[in-house]
């Protein structure tokens, strides 16, 4: 997803550690998910980090990999995606706000249910997560100076997040935890790491927009190889 701000062997390790962690951190939480004692799909992903779970650890793990992920991704962003960047460190740092804080058993949030301040805590958290990476994808696919491959993945992506993002909060207030709430959970994660998986940085002679190319860069990239 994220185009580095920089060529070379700085833009290539920050885009591969933001991948590695991407990967790593969404097979730890669907481990701890799919293994753990939680409820399946008719509760929250975050009931596999609760206390009493044998798979807390590694459920928390996998958060703050992917709180690490976001903030990568936000470093290797151009300088022309500035507001993307900054919603992607809030959600970084709401992320990892949410793996610090546990929720009691069941995840418990209003309407429905009576939650402690730390449900509260860990719910807003998750839900600003969510938030930041929806409107970070907005920020990406309405930015003109952002690279056409660029525009056109986050506009995907957010065509697909906005309305599961939508129908994740209607369920939270008219329905309560559920499948219903559960399932859509899943779905709008799955989207939002899917779309901030960055694939390898481009060349020095791609063209990508945003950045500055120095001069002896773009004469290099203009002078034919020699066959």
């Amino acid at each position: 997803m994220a185009e580095p701000r920089r060529t070379g062997t700085a833009a290539r390790v920050t885009a591969a550690a933001a991948a590695a962690f991407v990967l790593a951190g969404t097979a730890a939480v669907t481990l701890a998910v799919v293994a753990g004692p939680g409820p399946g799909l008719t509760g929250y992903v975050s009931e596999a980090g609760v206390a009493d779970s044998a798979y807390a650890t590694t459920y928390r793990i996998g958060v703050f990999a992917l709180a690490a992920a976001l903030l990568l991704l936000a470093a290797a962003l151009p300088v022309a995606l500035r507001a993307a960047a900054g919603l992607l460190v809030a959600g970084g740092s709401a992320t990892a706000l949410s793996g610090a804080v546990t929720c009691s058993a069941g995840c418990p949030l209003p309407p429905f249910e009576a939650a402690t301040v730390a449900d509260l805590v860990h719910g807003g958290a998750a839900i600003a997560a969510s938030a930041s990476v929806v409107f970070a994808m907005l920020a990406v696919a309405f930015r003109p100076r952002a690279a056409p491959g660029l525009r056109r993945i986050a506009g995907l992506g957010a065509a697909a997040a906005l309305p599961v993002a939508g129908a994740v909060g209607l369920a939270m207030l008219v329905v309560g935890r559920g499948t219903l709430a559960g399932v859509l959970e899943r779905v709008l994660l799955a989207v939002c790491a899917a779309w901030a998986s960055p694939p390898p940085p481009p060349s020095p002679c791609a063209g990508a927009e945003g950045l500055r190319s120095t001069r002896r860069t773009t004469h290099a990239c203009k002078e034919p190889h020699a066959g």
